[in-house]
């Protein structure tokens, strides 16, 4: 069993598992960033249940910027009250719905330090299905070229 996908109750910050941690939250990243800069994001699928989330997402948060995400947009507690009922609609239908995932905060950039933000993974397939079929990552491919 993966020690990452065990209950956060049986760890104490531990600092080599938050190492871990942090590696695969950047290498899911980093694999992401290069499939959107190699191929048309409209056609990428994510989860099986795409256009289920992106149903919800848009009913939810029709209102959402998507090529600028404020971290306060996500994380306030009136964001909160609001993500966490959302977010829970899919917790027995999408694999590690809560884990830990990096998301760009400036859609036209890559991944930096400057431009993530931590949300669960179920707010990253969310705002990504929405960037990619209303066209927010479309330029990507054109300003940060398929990496070899």
């Amino acid at each position: 069993m993966d020690v990452l996908s065990r209950p956060a109750e049986e760890f104490e910050n531990d600092q080599t598992l938050e190492a871990m941690w942090a590696m695969k939250a950047y290498e899911h990243a980093e694999i992401y960033f290069n499939i959107l800069c190699s191929v048309d994001p409209k056609y990428l699928k994510l989860t099986p249940i795409d256009d289920i989330i992106y149903k919800e997402f848009r009913e939810e948060f029709p209102n959402l910027r998507l090529n600028i995400i404020e971290e306060n947009e996500l994380k306030s507690e009136k964001s909160k009250a609001k993500w966490r009922p959302f977010c829970e609609k899919f917790k027995k239908c999408v694999e590690d719905y809560s884990f830990g995932t990096l998301l760009r905060s400036d859609a036209s950039k890559s991944y930096t330090e400057d431009n993530t933000i931590l949300v669960t993974r179920i707010q990253f397939y969310a705002i990504e299905l929405a960037r990619n079929r209303e066209g927010v990552n479309d330029n990507l491919r054109k300003h940060f070229p398929k990496i070899e």
